[in-house]
């Protein structure tokens, strides 16, 4: 079968590899009929997430339909169709039980401090083969996988295998409640999807921070206030907009890879870690290519980061949802302590979001196709991958048909 395979940092390709095999019993094999690119895949091709292992198959967003179940698997039956949950969980954990999915005792074969498996990642993760490809074997089938409501569509379907439930969860770790002001950093795909979810917790105003001209349009379609970093400071501008108080919660939506102001009052306040970091990253890499290990360790604060400590108000809260690699150990926890501020950050724990935001896509009251802005098939997703990678305006999110 065709998948795209993981070669080195900045080496993908679409391979011909082996059909995967059910293993386990309590695997499902899945005919993959919708998948799609993720910011975190870039982080992988990147090499911002360091331990990927040549070889491994990209993806971890599918809709499929269940062609084999293993002898363990009771709840689904061929032909069924199913969206594949992002992270991978046991169901019968004392983690999975309390709905943190994502902590798993079990799924990592690592082991239990391995932390959060998810398909196609390094392999601290498992790695499991991703789903990028035309078929993928499923891990604890009956919990990673949920039948999708014959009224919602493979592309409705695709956003909640784990952008859509992201940004949930980013809303739900920042403590939105009714009324609240909120800031969301990033506006790209899952930043849009943070600010719906915040929307529908009873935010009274979102605020929303990027540098992409199209993706702020985007924002403003959903009645967020824009504010391009390119033309003024994000921090400053919050300020002013909230009576010089901040904003009562924050979604960081970025992580560690910020894209940097290329110009006004933001980047002149840039401190100097931060203004020469792109040429620290060059020197690591003389191709651009990136190599997390080199240039994480002993890093300034994520620019994202200091902007949601500086723009929330005291006593705020800060959800974390951006990607943070493990040896990623710069944070200013002062900001933290000096202001009474609660920050929590972490994987989506996918399997406890999917199927009440499969219910709210299926009554209406999300449709989350309004964020996909392209098609790409299987022979160009390189290609697709390329386009996304370098930020180009009108692309935000690619689904691959496969």
């Amino acid at each position: 079968m065709k998948a795209v395979v993981w070669h080195d940092v900045g080496d993908i390709r679409l391979d011909e590899v082996d059909d995967p095999k059910i293993v386990e019993p309590t695997d499902a094999l899945v005919r993959i009929t919708t998948s799609a690119i993720c910011g975190t895949d870039l982080h992988l091709v990147r090499g911002t997430m360091p331990g990927m292992q040549p070889g491994t198959v990209l993806g971890h967003e599918a809709v499929g339909v269940v062609e084999e179940t293993g002898a363990a698997v009771r709840g689904f039956s061929q032909g069924d169709r199913v969206v594949v949950c992002s992270t991978i969980a046991c169901g019968t954990c004392s983690y999975c039980r309390a709905g943190y999915f994502a902590q798993c005792d079990t799924a990592n074969p690592n082991g239990p401090q391995a932390g959060t498996s998810f398909f196609g990642g390094p392999e601290s993760t498992g790695p499991v083969a991703g789903l990028q490809a035309a078929y993928a074997r499923i891990p604890f089938a009956a919990t990673t996988l949920v039948k999708v409501p014959d009224s919602v569509s493979d592309e409705q379907a695709i956003m909640v295998s784990d952008v859509l439930p992201t940004g949930w969860f980013g809303a739900r770790l920042a403590q939105v409640g009714q009324g609240d002001t909120v800031l969301v950093l990033g506006a790209g795909v899952v930043g849009q999807c943070a600010i719906a979810a915040a929307k529908r917790r009873g935010a009274a105003r979102v605020l929303v921070v990027d540098g992409i001209a199209d993706r702020l349009a985007t924002a403003r379609a959903q009645n967020a206030e824009p504010i391009d970093f390119n033309a003024e400071d994000p921090v400053a501008t919050v300020r002013e907009l909230t009576g010089g108080i901040g904003v009562d919660r924050v979604i960081d939506a970025v992580g560690v890879d910020a894209q940097r102001p290329k110009s006004g009052p933001a980047a002149q306040n840039l401190p100097i870690s931060d203004s020469t970091l792109e040429a620290e990253r060059e020197k690591a890499a003389p191709q651009g290519r990136t190599e997390g290990a080199q240039w994480l360790a002993g890093d300034a604060p994520s620019l994202a980061a200091r902007w949601a400590l500086e723009a929330v108000a005291k006593a705020g809260s800060v959800g974390v949802i951006g990607v943070y690699p493990p040896n990623f150990d710069a944070f200013p926890i002062g900001a933290v302590v000096n202001r009474n501020l609660t920050v929590q950050g972490g994987n989506c724990n996918h399997r406890r979001y999917v199927p009440g935001l499969l219910g709210r896509v299926a009554r209406g009251d999300i449709d989350p196709t309004a964020f996909i802005t392209q098609r790409a098939d299987p022979v160009s997703i390189i290609e697709a991958y390329e386009t996304f990678d370098r930020r180009e305006d009108g692309w935000l999110k690619t689904i691959v048909p496969m």
